[in-house]
């Protein structure tokens, strides 16, 4: 027997959280505490996707307990070997962390702010428990992020935070201009990880001065962050025409950036956003230990960013 009944659809991403402020209006979405929409007076500020599909390329994701890759998935932390499983099958890495997909609770909001939440119990090759939350408010400032990771295990485990979005100014990336203070960058082999650093003079990657990115593809780590007196490092993006723009600030202890023109997406993403994504390691961090947190149990870290028009 069939009965007829009332049939609600539910969002790939889960329940979708609204909180507005100032001219300013953010979407958040339950699975993977993503940022799916940001917008002032209408005017996106990042590169959403529609409520009944997936996020493309990662957008507006926050990704824990480690951002970008990890080599063949294999590292080593307190003398022991570890494999995780290899999200990225195309080039054999372990990508992004975990919590993308999982759903988070709203532990906190009002008309201005939310806050989710997360206990992140242990994965294949990652044997720790992490309670994570990530909270986003709205302000005359803009959006500012807040991620925290405690331990809540009994032994110390590896961290690394990273974010994901796609920063617009509601055209192809190819005729808007970049502003990024960064003095290093490395080059990557054809599975994405890193083979070396280098100083970005006299080469493509010297955004130090705005100009314009062009036909150059960029999926490519930056360090040698410069910062303002108040300790943050900002990355603006804005018009070709020298109209309005948008701008990615990180605080201290994100010494990393990821930026991507979107060569690889599906035709309607490909170079419509530049991908800035405050990361608080490099690539392959886990594999080499570089800026990796070794948080203690019972120890946090905090990490902010955010964003504002200009």
């Amino acid at each position: 027997m069939v009965l007829n009944c009332l049939v609600t659809t539910i969002a790939p991403t889960g329940a979708q959280h609204t909180v507005e402020a100032g001219g300013l209006r953010a979407v958040v979405t339950e699975v993977g505490a993503g940022l799916r929409s940001l917008t002032h007076d209408g005017r996106p500020l990042i590169l959403d996707y529609p409520e009944d599909s997936l996020p493309v390329g990662s957008a507006g994701l926050p990704l824990l307990p480690w951002p970008n890759r990890v080599q063949d998935g294999r590292y080593t932390f307190d003398g022991q070997e570890r494999q995780l499983a290899l999200t990225e099958p195309k080039y054999g890495n372990a990508a992004h962390g975990f919590t993308r997909s999982l759903p988070w609770q709203v532990v906190g909001r009002d008309e201005h702010s939310i806050r989710l939440g997360l206990r992140l119990f242990p994965q294949i090759g990652y044997p720790h428990i992490l309670d994570l939350a990530i909270g986003y408010a709205l302000g005359d400032a803009g959006l500012e992020v807040e991620v925290t990771a405690e331990n809540a295990g009994g032994t110390a485990a590896p961290y690394g935070f990273g974010a994901h979005p796609y920063l617009t100014v509601g055209g192809p990336v190819d005729d808007a201009v970049l502003e990024l203070p960064a003095g290093r960058w490395l080059a990557v082999d054809e599975r994405k990880i890193p083979v070396g650093g280098q100083d970005v003079d006299d080469t493509a990657y010297d955004f130090r001065s705005p100009r314009p990115i062009g036909a150059l593809a960029l999926d490519t780590p930056f360090t040698g962050l410069t910062r303002g007196a108040d300790g943050l490092v900002r990355v603006r993006l804005t018009a070709g025409d020298g109209g309005r723009g948008v701008e990615l600030w990180a605080a201290e202890g994100i010494g990393w950036l990821q930026v991507y023109t979107g060569d690889t997406l599906a035709e309607s993403h490909r170079r419509a956003g530049l991908a800035v994504e405050p990361m608080s390691c490099p690539p392959n961090a886990f594999r080499t230990g570089e800026d990796v947190v070794r948080l203690a149990p019972g120890e946090r870290a905090v990490h902010r960013w955010g964003i504002r028009p200009i």
